[in-house]
């Protein structure tokens, strides 16, 4: 199992993985195998002795991407490792040692915060709209994320926030503190500031986590924030065992806090760490990594990207392109056509991505996706498991195990789907009945990919833990996702719209921090395309018959991936663009 965990890696990957005793830094760019390098490093060191899996902890951000690693740890033979999110990691300590040191169950925790500070501005007799409030929470949570008091959060915002000035904001920040402490609630990042405070204040505490885990691994490092990194200091004590992974140039979470620094200052943090670079990208073709290393380029701890099917082509390849449409609707219109001959050519619509700033961009990308009979999903919606749809196929599957079977399994799933309207045509794309049908499509498809000899009942059961784990199957469609939503996926081809000033950098970044912020989003989004890559602006902010028209200038950051790395599209902008009235 040792043998064969790393002779699955390339050299810098079994480099990574065998360094089993930390401090352990690994630089690793997009598409290089990150994840695979931790599951099989973990693996690797379990095999050998190493490591006990149920000693091991490995966090990450997200709840999917803990799921995936806990898979990826099944599949390699390894069970029992405690790999999950930073809050769920604390929030199983504080309800493990709350009731031992207050003899009482542990705080709840506060569903809406927004809820909450409404009521602790009405006992302050404050009249605010829901939008103030909404900035008042995230106000709160980037001062717990930063470990700041409300004083020094006062101090840092002499000016208040809208229509409360410092001294009323401080006060309502107070107050909502009140109101949890006396209904014994936490807020979400209170779990990680309570945990910090009971590993620091409680010694016991600090050496029963300190015996239990021995062996720390962190995913996604670049986007630690001050609290988080605390809590990491607190849960590795006075060892060394610990090792990070990140990226410095997917950097995209500034705003909640997350800095950069902490991995790239890893090794002086880190007496005796060992760096290893991981460049070898296995997802994109050279010409897509000569325009995201152009990008990057001279930038703080940026990697160089080489392709591993062209080890030796660090530029060339077929060049993304980049188009100038008139309009927005003419983008709009412009990359669904393209999409529309993809998808004639023989590439499947899951395989397609449509990369944007902001959530705002998404409905005209519909309409005209949909006016070509193109279905597409929403990133960032409602996971595939909560459903209705697919809630009720499985709960219909469910009762359909227990029952005589008189058909073959796959006979059996496909009837069931049917009875729930799973017709052999799906319903035009754009409504609710497309998407449903969708949904139930993707139950049918794991139905097809499950091993033989599968059972009604053990795929029912397989359904359940793949919903555990937020294992999602893909949907047929296209997916329209902003650049957040869109960091740790992957598609063969992808569209990248909106690179105009005010869209890509957003308008309200202005500061060369809030710039740099957004020159890595543009890096996430071209990052993501394996085989192919699209750039497109509008010349002008409206479209025909909706107002005067605004010129619009292109991004800055086109200019900085240099013409020479990309095709020019006008051709296509020219024919795509709507008559004007």
């Amino acid at each position: 199992m040792s043998e064969g965990a790393l002779a699955a890696l390339d050299d810098e990957q079994r480099v990574a993985a065998s360094l089993l005793r930390g401090p352990v830094c690994v630089l690793a760019g997009a598409g290089t195998g990150k994840t695979r390098v931790i599951t099989h490093r973990i693996a690797h060191g379990v095999d050998t002795g190493a490591y006990s899996p149920g000693r091991v902890m490995a966090v990450t951000f997200t709840a999917k991407a803990a799921g995936e690693m806990r898979g990826r740890l099944r599949a390699l033979g390894v069970e029992g490792v405690a790999a999950r999110t930073f809050h769920a990691t604390a929030l199983a300590q504080l309800n493990f040692f709350w009731p031992q040191l207050a003899n009482d169950t542990a705080p709840s925790i506060v569903d809406k915060k927004v809820r909450v500070l409404g009521q602790a501005a009405d006992l302050l007799r404050l009249h605010l709209d829901a939008a103030t409030l909404r900035d008042v929470a995230s106000r709160i949570e980037w001062r717990k994320v930063a470990m700041r008091t409300i004083d020094q959060d006062a101090a840092a915002h002499p000016t208040g926030l809208g229509s409360l000035d410092a001294g009323a904001l401080a006060d309502l920040m107070r107050a909502y503190e009140k109101v949890k402490d006396e209904r014994r609630q936490l807020d979400f990042e209170d779990v990680l500031l309570a945990c910090a405070g009971m590993l620091e204040s409680e010694p016991r505490v600090a050496a029963a986590v300190h015996e239990q885990y021995r062996h720390l691994t962190v995913d996604e490092f670049q986007d630690v924030s001050p609290v988080q990194h605390r809590l990491l200091e607190l849960w590795l004590g006075d060892r060394h065992d610990i090792c990070v992974v990140g990226d410095p140039s997917q950097t995209i979470y500034s705003f909640v806090g997350a800095d950069p620094r902490y991995l790239l200052d890893f090794a002086d943090r880190h007496e005796d760490a060992q760096v290893v670079r991981l460049e070898r990208n296995y997802r994109s073709d050279p010409g897509i990594l000569t325009v995201a290393n152009a990008l990057m380029h001279g930038r703080p701890g940026a990697l160089t990207l080489s392709s591993a099917t062209a080890p030796d082509a660090t530029s060339g390849g077929v060049a993304p392109v980049a188009t100038a449409y008139p309009d927005d609707a003419a983008e709009a219109d412009g990359v669904a056509g393209t999409v529309a001959a993809q998808i004639a050519a023989g590439v499947s619509p899951d395989d397609i991505a449509v990369l944007y700033r902001a959530n705002a961009q998404s409905a005209p990308l519909l309409a005209a996706l949909a006016a070509r009979g193109i279905a597409a999903s929403v990133l960032g919606g409602r996971r595939f498991f909560d459903l209705p749809e697919v809630r009720q196929a499985v709960m219909a599957l469910r009762g359909a195990s227990v029952a005589p079977v008189e058909t073959t399994f796959l006979a059996a799933v496909r009837d069931v789907l049917r009875s729930l309207g799973l017709s052999d045509d799906p319903p035009p794309a754009g409504g609710a009945l497309r998407d449903a049908w969708e949904a139930r499509a993707a139950v049918l498809r794991l139905a097809e990919e499950a091993p033989e000899g599968t059972t009604l009942r053990g795929f029912t059961d397989e359904l359940m833990a793949r919903g555990r784990d937020q294992h999602e199957p893909a949907l047929r469609t296209v997916t329209l996702a902003t650049l957040h939503a869109a960091k740790g996926l992957e598609w063969d081809h992808v569209h990248l719209v909106g690179l105009s000033e005010g869209l890509l950098p957003i308008s309200y970044a202005s500061t060369p921090a809030e710039i740099d912020e957004e020159r890595r989003l543009v890096y996430v989004g071209i990052t993501r395309a394996g085989r192919t890559l699209s750039l497109s602006w509008s010349e002008q902010v409206g479209s025909p018959g909706h107002g005067a028209p605004r010129p619009r200038q292109r991004s800055r950051f086109v200019p900085e991936i240099g013409t020479g790395n990309l095709r020019a599209g006008g051709a296509r902008a020219t024919r795509a663009a709507r008559p004007r009235s």
